[in-house]
């Protein structure tokens, strides 16, 4: 009875990090390949910029999408503890412009200057980076660990528990994995599910 219940206790911990396993793109351990995109100051940023770094945070986010927006601050603070640590954020917008006057390259360069981005915010305008890492909801995070030449998905999914309201955080996922990864332990929650707009591809 004991063995019966662990392992029905088992499967339905393990469900919500199944259903999350993209149909394509990164998954766990999995080696991102390095991109090279414009930034809104117009320099090309790439992911082998942060090979002195210990990983990056990446997120996928947008201009137009309101849970980007509700992210927002969160998204800086996230930059502000951890990239002094050793993993910075790196913003990118993967939306489709012409759908979205408002995801425009010059919109992102205003949104970048009025909040005062401490991080880069590059633009997609291909959707390749999207598509290599399997990005589907803005905002969606994948925490990436520099290992020698290698940079390693560690974490896929959304940046906490509440993703209307900042006050009801209960489970902020990317602080707790960027945190076990700084302590050298390994990530309790590396899946959860990306609530969001869609990113709609070309």
């Amino acid at each position: 009875m004991k063995s019966f219940l662990l392992a029905f206790l088992l499967g339905v911990s393990l469900v919500p990090a199944l259903a999350q396993r993209p149909a394509s793109g990164y998954t766990l351990g999995d080696v991102a390949a390095s991109f090279a995109l414009t930034n809104v100051d117009n320099r090309t940023i790439s992911l082998t910029d942060y090979k002195n770094q210990k990983g990056v945070i990446v997120v996928f986010t947008s201009n137009h999408c309101p849970f980007s927006k509700a992210y927002e601050d969160r998204i800086m603070a996230l930059d502000s503890k951890f990239g002094p640590q050793g993993f910075p954020v790196v913003a990118i917008l993967s939306s489709d412009a012409s759908l979205y006057e408002e995801d425009s390259f010059d919109r992102m360069q205003v949104r970048a200057r009025t909040k005062n981005y401490t991080f880069p915010y590059l633009l997609d305008a291909s959707q390749a980076v999207a598509k290599a890492f399997g990005a589907i909801r803005t905002p969606q995070v994948y925490v990436l660990k520099h290992s020698g030449e290698r940079f390693t998905v560690e974490y896929i999914g959304s940046i906490d528990d509440s993703p209307q309201d900042a006050s009801h955080v209960q489970r902020a996922y990317v602080d707790e994995a960027v945190t076990s990864l700084l302590a050298g332990k390994p990530v309790v929650t590396p899946l959860t599910k990306a609530i969001g707009c869609a990113i709609k591809m070309k």
